[in-house]
């Protein structure tokens, strides 16, 4: 099969919007973070989308010490691409999110195309026992906060990242004005292709997980960039994972899973893993006779800079 045509399994290990109390298996240590993202490179992940957690509480961390704590380990270990987040949480300042992208200057950094509302809290009426303090307030704040993504927060990012650093970006759109943000970026030559659009379905305050939807982000990107000018990637939040992503492999998209995206591995089954998830949806792709991406299938296919440019 042409490299073109096989499918890139991209894996978000642990995230900042799940909380110790939703699950034993969330990663939150570095060790943890580390060996889940390492098996999951083992299980078929040719992309490690990661954050840091504080290895004490598990509260969401934009330190770049516990970053150094585990990116170095599964870059030895692995030969994944290492995507490192820039949106970080809804309550870190620019300045705090970009200070670990900027010190490892990786492949492939995450870019979100907008302001939004960005909303878990009505999961914390589910939670009767917290592990830790700072769990419920962090969930129930999610009602009065807004993820900032503005215009001049994206272009700053373009040119400190992309530009001096030459890392690209897996373009997170959570709405369909968010493709036309993209559109704009690459009308004005701050973004040149190949793209890598990183759909998301399925969040309170973004489009809904309704497969209408999915068609409409699919055919808006065909319009604004050309079939052949982008790569599509579908993400599903929560238990909308696996059908989302099946939906999409048949429309010819790349996937992505991890427990950031979701904490389960079927109905009313918690995953033990980011592997378990990485495996479930390599065995759909088998079944649909779609082959996996290797990760230097992957840098050819998103142009990425390669490992040895990476700067720590």
């Amino acid at each position: 099969m042409d490299n073109q045509h096989k499918v890139i399994i991209s894996c978000a290990v642990t995230g900042s919007v799940h909380t110790p109390s939703m699950s034993p298996h969330l990663p939150l240590t570095p060790d943890q973070i580390a060996e889940q993202a390492i098996a999951a490179a083992e299980a078929g992940a040719a992309i490690l989308h990661l954050h840091a957690r504080n290895p004490a509480d598990g509260s969401p961390s934009a330190d770049p010490k516990v970053f150094d704590q585990f990116v170095p380990r599964i870059r030895a270990a692995t030969d994944a691409v290492i995507n490192i987040t820039t949106g970080g949480s809804t309550r870190m300042t620019l300045a705090e999110r970009l200070a670990y992208p900027l010190q490892l200057q990786p492949e492939m950094c995450s870019l979100n195309m907008g302001s939004m509302n960005f909303s878990i809290h009505p999961a914390a009426r589910k939670i009767t026992e917290w592990k830790h303090a700072w769990e419920k307030p962090y969930i129930e704040g999610m009602e009065d906060l807004i993820f900032r993504n503005t215009f001049a927060d994206i272009k700053h990012i373009l040119k400190v990242l992309g530009e001096d650093c030459g890392t690209r970006f897996e373009f997170e759109c959570y709405d369909v004005g968010h493709l036309h943000t993209l559109a704009h970026f690459v009308d004005e030559g701050l973004i040149k292709g190949p793209l890598f659009i990183q759909c998301i379905f399925g969040i309170l305050g973004g489009l809904g997980p309704d497969p209408e939807n999915l068609f409409a982000m699919r055919s808006t990107a065909d319009r604004l960039f050309g079939r052949q000018g982008y790569r599509f990637s579908v993400l599903g939040a929560g238990r909308h994972q696996m059908p989302l992503l099946t939906m999409g492999a048949v429309m010819g998209s790349h996937v992505r899973v991890g427990l950031e995206d979701s904490l389960y591995l079927g109905k009313g089954q918690l995953a033990t893993s980011c592997a378990e998830q990485v495996l479930k949806i390599r065995r759909i792709l088998h079944e649909l006779s779609l082959d996996v991406a290797s990760p230097s299938e992957a840098r050819a296919m998103l142009a990425l800079k390669g490992s040895q440019n990476v700067a720590a």
